[in-house]
């Protein structure tokens, strides 16, 4: 694997996009956007999304409910 890496690597060095695009066989955009991320992030892997909102189990929406039922009703006594 690290060889097969390391011909790869010498065959696109010094390379235009479009020709390491022709050579894989690849869009442009797509080397262009392989490119740019890791001249940004010093990577190409996949990064964690801050916005992404994580989906509660199904045990917690029932713990939830039932917590927020028991304070309403506490609510309503009063």
């Amino acid at each position: 694997m690290l060889t097969s890496s390391k011909n790869i690597c010498e065959r696109l060095c010094n390379k235009y996009i479009l020709e390491m695009s022709l050579l894989l066989n690849i869009p442009q955009s797509t080397v262009s956007g392989i490119i740019t991320k890791w001249k940004q992030l010093g990577t190409t892997a996949t990064q964690l999304r801050s916005s992404t909102l994580h989906k509660m189990a199904e045990q917690g929406q029932c713990m939830l409910k039932q917590q927020c039922s028991g304070v309403s009703n506490c609510l309503q006594s009063q």
